[in-house]
């Protein structure tokens, strides 16, 4: 088993796009370097959604215009149909990613269909985006629970992960989309997902709300995951899941990961300094033990 986790930062875009105050373009565009300079390769940069629905990413198209989209960092973005995966393409993309979930109430709130309409809506995406070249991922929400329907059955969470591989997602990332994960139900989501499909191809997606999202990674890196998104300064949340707080910090991930043992290829103290600066701009205080911690030493001299 491989030592090396890889990190999917998801603070520009799964970060921002709960965020209450816009960040200026020219600012994403500064944090998306500040996070390469660190050493993370794979940066969500936006989503191409209706700006109506999530204004916090109408600029994705500005953002991606100032970043060299052919270099040793990959930038995905969030496409929900045919028409945004053409603005990706337009803009030069090499990786999108489709959203689906595993709870149909969960799914019409988000993009206004069940899960069996978002699958078939999928497929000619994948389809298209795999002709062009691109590398694609499939995220799966409520894979712990909806806010509206409660309890979601790990054997359907397997099966719409099993649906996005066989169109031709690449990788598939498992989103406690609410945080109300813990250690045993990881446990029982990755045996189940695993039986379907390799742990290559799965990563794992954490939200904090009750403050669990990082025991929750280490089960997952224990039991063989070696992809985990997270977020700067712990920021973001859900537009379409009241009271879900932000991601799991990249920061904290990357101290846990050290502690483990594992490997990331990334500079803690570049990620946490890019914390501090944007949830500066944001008007809050980074989510993150790690950078907190990082920042009383600092300010003790050790």
């Amino acid at each position: 088993m491989s030592d090396f986790v890889t990190i999917v930062e998801v603070g520009p875009r799964d970060g921002l796009q709960n965020e209450p105050r816009p960040l200026a373009t020219a600012d994403k565009v500064a944090l998306i370097r500040r996070l390469a300079a660190s050493g993370l390769k794979v940066i969500e940069a936006g989503a191409l959604v209706s700006p109506r629905a999530v204004p916090q990413m109408a600029d994705t198209e500005a953002v991606l215009q100032a970043l060299e989209l052919d270099g040793a960092q990959r930038y995905p973005v969030l496409v929900p149909n045919e028409k945004g995966l053409q603005r990706a393409l337009a803009a030069g993309v090499r990786d999108i990613a489709v959203f689906a979930a595993a709870s149909d109430s969960f799914s019409q709130k988000n993009i206004g269909c069940d899960v069996a309409a978002s699958l078939r809506r999928y497929r000619p995406v994948v389809e298209q985006a795999r002709a062009a070249g691109c590398r694609v991922r499939g995220y799966v929400s409520c894979v712990m629970g909806c806010p509206y329907e409660g309890v979601v059955p790990l054997a359907r969470v397997a099966e719409v992960s099993l649906a996005l591989a066989e169109m031709g997602c690449g990788e598939i990332s498992l989103g406690d989309t609410i945080g109300r994960g813990n250690p045993r139900l990881t446990r029982e989501l990755i045996r189940t997902v695993a039986a379907e499909l390799p742990l290559s191809r799965l990563a794992v997606h954490f939200h904090d709300t009750w403050g669990m999202a990082l025991a929750n990674v280490c089960q997952a890196l224990e039991l063989g995951i070696r992809t985990v998104d997270s977020a700067v300064a712990g920021l973001g949340g859900c537009p379409y899941a009241p009271g879900a707080s932000g991601n799991v910090a990249t920061e904290d991930v990357l101290v846990l990961c050290q502690g483990l043992g594992l490997s990331t290829g990334v500079d803690l103290q570049a990620v946490a300094e890019a914390g501090w600066w944007v949830s500066e701009q944001l008007g809050r205080a980074p989510a993150s033990r790690a950078s907190q911690a990082l920042l009383a030493r600092q300010h003790a001299g050790a």
